[in-house]
């Protein structure tokens, strides 16, 4: 089959780093949510992180939750570990972006914030809605791509079938 005439379709960097941020969120160990995070600095990737335990110690697939106050404890979230495994490797992040697939709770948006982060995209509305107020007052551009996708399936509907 000939694709030859025909426009491909070439994904934009919004989603391609969301893409593989949901790639990376495979790699969580905590059931409860699975979530991948990437951060990006001129188009490249700088670092990446996913939930899972504390270096060394088991994960909630291997021995359970430990749950405190409804909140599985035993985890490291994705934000938390792409900013440190910046941290490790030397990796400046500060004026960097970073996309995660499920919005930062509060404790990560304050990682976040303070390593200098300037752009935060989320695949989805996770738990803590003063991270939209904070983010206006400091300046970090927050994105909600589930928006973002439903406007572009929204607009391709409307523009209706490829002509033939």
């Amino acid at each position: 089959m000939s694709t030859e005439g025909c426009p491909r379709h070439r994904v934009s960097w919004d989603e391609y780093f969301m893409n593989i941020a949901r790639e990376v969120a495979s790699r969580a160990t905590c059931d409860r949510k699975h979530v991948g995070a990437v951060i990006v600095r001129d188009k490249s990737i700088l670092a990446t992180g996913y939930n899972g335990s504390i270096r060394g110690l088991p994960h909630c697939d291997e021995e359970g939750h430990l749950i405190e106050d409804g909140h599985c404890v035993r985890t490291v979230h994705a934000e938390a570990n792409a900013i440190v495994q910046a941290a490790r490797h030397g990796m400046r992040i500060d004026g960097s972006a970073i996309y995660v697939t499920a919005s930062p709770c509060w404790g990560c948006f304050r990682l976040i914030a303070n390593a200098g982060i300037v752009k935060i995209v989320f695949g989805e509305f996770y738990r803590d809605p003063k991270i939209f107020d904070v983010s206006q007052r400091i300046g970090i551009k927050l994105v909600d791509f589930s928006k973002m996708t439903a406007k572009a399936v929204e607009a391709a509907k409307a523009s209706g079938p490829p002509a033939a």
